[in-house]
Order: C-alpha cells, then sequence, then structure tokens
C-alpha cells in the first residue's frame, strides 16, 4: 500500500509540474490578444507520446467547430505481441498456476476508435484551455496462444485457445490543451472512465478427440476462471472446447499527447 501512495503522490506531482510549465509556456508564447474566428488554425494532428512505450500506437485529429467546441476523432491499435503490465497481473493472479501461464504465454493486438464532444470552458477556447469530453469507444481485442490445462487421465495436458472480444463503451474525460508556440499543441488527457459491455470467444480444437473425463476437466477449468468484470461459460464437446465471454466493460483513459495545429 506505502508503494502505491508513493507512485500516486509521485505521479500527481509530475502532472502538477508539467500543468505549471506548460501553462507559462502557454503565457509567454501568447500574444495577449484574442485572435478572431478566420485568424485560427482548426485542425490539430496528435499522437499519444505515453502510449509508445507500451506497444500502443494511438493518434487522434481534432476540428475545432467554433471557440468552444470541437469534435475529435482517435485511433488506436497495438500489434501482436505479449502482454503489457506482464509482470503485474502475474502478481495479481495471486499465484494461481493456470492464470500465470495464459498470462506468460498469451499473444494480444488491439484496435480502438474513439470519437468525442469537447466543451472548451476557459476563455481562450479554440482548442485551447481545460475541457470536458464525452466521448464513445469501440474495441477490438484479439488473443491467440492462451494454454489450458487439464487431466488427460495419463497426465496433465494442454490445448491453446485463440479468439477475440469487441466492446462499446460510453464515458467523459477531462482534459486540458496548451500551444506551444504557433503549431505545437501539448494535450493532457487528465482522466476518463467508459463503461459499457463486451462479448467474446475463445476457441480451440485438441489433436485427439476429448474424452469424457477431460470434456468436464476443461469445463472446469474455464469456467473457474475468475474475472474481474463479466462472466464466463464453457462448450466443451469432444472436438472443441471453447470459452464464451459476456457482460460489462470498464476502462480509464489518460495520456500526454504532441500535435500540430493546421
Amino acid at each position: 500500500m506505502k508503494t502505491i501512495m508513493k507512485q500516486l503522490l509521485c505521479l500527481f506531482f509530475l502532472c502538477s509540474s508539467l500543468h505549471l510549465a506548460a501553462q507559462q509556456i502557454d503565457e509567454n508564447t501568447g500574444s495577449g490578444k484574442e485572435p478572431s474566428n478566420s485568424t485560427q488554425k482548426m485542425n490539430i494532428f496528435k499522437l499519444n507520446v505515453s502510449a509508445l512505450p507500451f506497444r500502443n500506437f494511438s493518434f487522434q485529429y481534432e476540428r475545432v467547430l467554433q471557440k468552444n467546441i470541437s469534435l475529435a476523432l482517435g485511433i488506436r491499435f497495438m500489434p501482436e505481441g505479449n502482454l503489457p503490465f506482464k509482470n503485474s497481473l502475474n502478481d495479481a493472479a495471486n499465484g494461481d498456476r493456470d492464470i500465470e501461464n495464459a498470462i506468460n504465454n498469451a499473444q494480444l493486438s488491439n484496435f480502438s476508435i474513439t470519437p468525442e464532444f469537447r466543451f472548451y470552458v476557459g476563455k481562450k477556447g479554440y482548442g485551447r484551455g481545460f475541457y470536458l469530453a464525452p466521448y464513445y469507444r469501440f474495441a477490438s481485442f484479439n488473443v491467440s496462444t492462451i494454454p489450458i490445462e487439464y487431466n488427460g487421465g495419463t497426465g496433465t495436458k494442454s490445448i491453446n485457445l485463440t479468439g477475440d472480444m469487441k466492446t462499446h463503451s460510453g464515458g467523459l474525460m477531462l482534459g486540458a490543451q496548451w500551444f506551444l508556440g504557433k503549431s505545437v499543441t501539448l494535450d493532457w488527457w487528465i482522466l476518463g472512465a467508459h463503461y459499457g459491455a463486451g462479448k467474446g470467444s475463445l476457441f480451440g480444437t485438441p489433436s485427439t478427440p476429448f474424452t469424457q473425463l477431460e470434456q468436464n476437466d476443461i469445463r472446469k477449468t474455464i469456467e473457474d476462471i475468475d474475472l474481474p468484470v463479466g462472466n464466463i461459460k464453457a462448450e466443451v464437446t469432444s472436438t472443441s472446447a471453447k470459452a464464451i465471454f459476456d457482460g460489462p466493460w470498464a476502462g480509464v483513459r489518460g495520456a500526454i499527447t504532441l500535435g500540430i495545429r493546421f
């Protein structure tokens, strides 16, 4: 708990320092005169720099409609690879060997698209200042090489499951954007949270048909998986094993992006 509190405090002071520094730059580079709508650069293309260390490539395009309102569209994708935060996930598994085995072997890729509507609450506007952003997010996750171990009668056997999951959610984000000179922007997604629903399945076939004993053991192994949200159901026959996910979905947003105005 002490470690978590220290990390939160460090994050708070880092964000506060970033806010003050960006505010000072914004004030120094401002002309002190509010430009008219016709002289504003109304388009901003951004790169989420904080997502790059996690193998996520995230971009956003924002179109300023008027002084206090803009529309934005974000796209994110992650090529197939190991699960991010694998060590933290293993710690959260609490020694469950089946879950740890799945975490260490799983390969994940994902894609999401996030349209949002921004309300700038400050006086400067035109894409600058603090904002509230209601948004919708569609996300698709593809997972492969999820091993499920089961009792094969003469010993432990394993089958790999592959599949995908799709989610739909809506949420609200608080953020702030500054102009760093005439063409560069710094956009801080301070905190966003979304909630919705997800559905998907994982499927695998054995090299030899399952016995009834094996079917029962696989079914129990799948349905014993403890999910943080949603439900899981197993459909097992002599020639296939399927894990079906269905239920609520939740997530958070937060990032630092750099953009170009044009």
